[in-house]
């Protein structure tokens, strides 16, 4: 596949070396042609020094027959008109965008822009290793309204059924099977648990 990569910092030049390595064509857009010093040894892909919004220098970096676009520059306002270039005047469908304030990030994920939102990110791997183990979720997403957290079924919970867990429902998994528990899906809503169940 072709990526076109907006942005030759260290996240854009290890994202180029790390596609190109695992077979894909890559090219990169960044407005500093000193910015390609940072593209590791022997990167064979294409360097292009512009713009990622303008549509001259992204045509240049192959966007006709992309298949992929990551917009990583320092600026949120760039990196979003260049996700939304990509994906409505070219129709490229993988598109993301590097979002450093987490409160655009969550407004342009509703917009279906695909964000990386380096805070939270960082935030949140931070706060899994400073507390402890289970005291933050393993995935949230961008809204903050929906949380997956995993823990073991403590044994005063050990027989109680799924139903008298919280009524909005809870996500059961025994070994590898999984399911949604629902209260008004009387079959899963009545679950007994037992000490090899995760809630």
């Amino acid at each position: 596949m072709h990526v076109v990569v907006v942005g030759c910092g260290r996240v854009g030049s290890e994202l180029a070396g790390t596609l190109e390595k695992s077979g894909h064509t890559v090219a990169v857009i960044d407005k500093n042609a000193n910015a390609f010093r940072r593209l590791p040894a022997g990167y064979a892909g294409q360097r292009v020094v512009g713009f990622g919004f303008d549509r001259d220098n992204l045509e240049e970096a192959g966007i006709d027959h992309a298949g992929a676009l990551a917009a990583v520059t320092n600026g949120d306002n760039s990196n979003i008109l260049v996700a939304r270039i990509a994906r409505e005047s070219f129709g490229i469908e993988r598109v993301v965008a590097r979002i450093y304030d987490p409160r655009r990030a969550v407004i342009y994920q509703r917009l279906g822009i695909p964000t990386v939102a380096t805070v939270r990110w960082t935030a949140d791997q931070i706060l899994r290793r400073l507390l402890p183990e289970g005291s933050e979720p393993e995935w949230r997403d961008p809204s903050g309204m929906i949380r997956i957290v995993v823990e073991p079924v403590s044994d005063g919970w050990v027989g109680s059924k799924v139903r008298t867990m919280e009524d909005l429902g809870v996500k059961v998994a025994r070994h590898q099977d999984q399911a949604v528990a629902r209260p008004w899906d009387v079959d899963q809503s009545h679950v007994p648990l037992t000490s090899d169940t995760s809630i």
